[in-house]
């Protein structure tokens, strides 16, 4: 299954780059300012700036090896006759008929949001057991505190 962002996860995606680009600038002149304090060994300042510098160089990597595999989707263009990438699901857990509002995006892009969905990844459990289903559908997904089953109410 190739990996998929919709368009404003993509964007989210650049812009934390960008930002990261910005603050190198920052962590290397703080490196070379605690370098030059003396003794490495010793020099907590130096070891903490490194850290700094190890940190984001691995968010970076991380960043621009994801952009590299990821397949830039609009949900727009969907069809919404069945669960797939982007959609806006409503679902209803059987056992105690709690409605949920999830909507499938990838998993770089599970994040808060401020609309009335979550987002939940397309590999997760539950992402993973209602991909395909349409309206009215059940579902089951394994949990380790049990099954659990769910009822797909409304797809957007």
């Amino acid at each position: 299954m190739a990996d998929y962002i919709t368009k404003e996860g993509m964007l989210r995606l650049r812009l934390r780059m960008n930002e990261l680009i910005k603050e190198r600038s920052v962590i290397m002149k703080q490196v070379v300012t605690a370098r030059e304090m003396g003794d490495l060994s010793e020099n907590a300042e130096y070891h903490a700036a490194r850290e700094k510098q190890r940190y984001l160089e691995n968010e970076f990597n991380h960043i621009k090896s994801r952009i590299g595999k990821l397949q830039v989707i609009d949900p727009i263009n969907i069809p919404k006759d069945a669960v797939r990438f982007g959609a806006l699901v409503t679902i209803r857990e059987l056992s105690d008929g709690k409605i949920r509002k999830q909507q499938l995006v990838g998993i770089d892009e599970v994040y808060e949001n401020k609309n009335e969905y979550e987002r939940i990844s397309l590999a997760s459990p539950i992402g993973k057991a209602m991909i395909g289903k349409k309206n009215g559908e059940t579902f089951m997904v394994k949990a380790p505190i049990g099954d659990r089953k769910f009822k797909i109410i409304d797809i957007k």
